[in-house]
């Protein structure tokens, strides 16, 4: 009974993860070349930092580290 239990279950997720692959779109991204679009976010000195404000004067690398800023 717990092996039918069992089987029966697997094949209930595996059901779900076909019908999830078949479903999803693929995510849209940016190619190596891409034009970045502009976003604005909040800087640690509580002041708005766009984009706009760095391109074609300087180079821009955005970094997310998960975890900054946070009490963990």
């Amino acid at each position: 009974m717990r092996l039918r239990r069992w089987t029966w279950g697997m094949a209930v997720m595996l059901l779900g993860v076909v019908l999830l692959l078949l479903n999803s779109t693929p995510a849209m991204g940016l190619q190596v070349g891409d034009t970045a679009p502009d976003f604005s976010l909040p800087a640690t000195t509580a002041e708005k930092v766009s984009l706009a404000d760095f391109v074609g004067k300087q180079p821009v690398v955005v970094f997310f580290y998960i975890g900054a800023f946070t009490r963990t």
